[in-house]
């Protein structure tokens, strides 16, 4: 039986964070957590989409980084709310 590709990224993403995939991803699995990789301080949430509108900023960004040599790195804030919210990809992650 061939892995759902959804599976195969929450993997992906456990194996990037050194945790494990909660196979059930709920209160279903046992583990104690409704997150779908278990880690001991993140609760990381995994999403598969066709289309992310972060991810579309994030490659227009890209083009001008890579044109002055620098990691692209999109920040998000929205009003009234404190803090922000930092996309990095996962492979410009691991160079800084």
């Amino acid at each position: 039986m061939s892995d759902k590709a959804w599976k195969a990224f929450e993997r992906r993403v456990a194996d990037f964070f050194h945790g494990k995939r909660n196979p059930l991803s709920g209160g279903n699995s046992g583990s104690g957590t409704r997150a779908d990789v278990i880690h001991d301080r993140l609760f990381i949430e995994c999403k598969k989409r066709v289309k992310h509108s972060a991810v579309t900023l994030w490659d227009d960004t890209k083009k001008k980084a890579v044109k002055e040599g620098k990691t692209p790195v999109v920040c998000l804030s929205e009003k009234n709310r404190p803090g922000f919210w930092i996309v990095v990809h996962s492979d410009d992650f691991l160079k800084l």
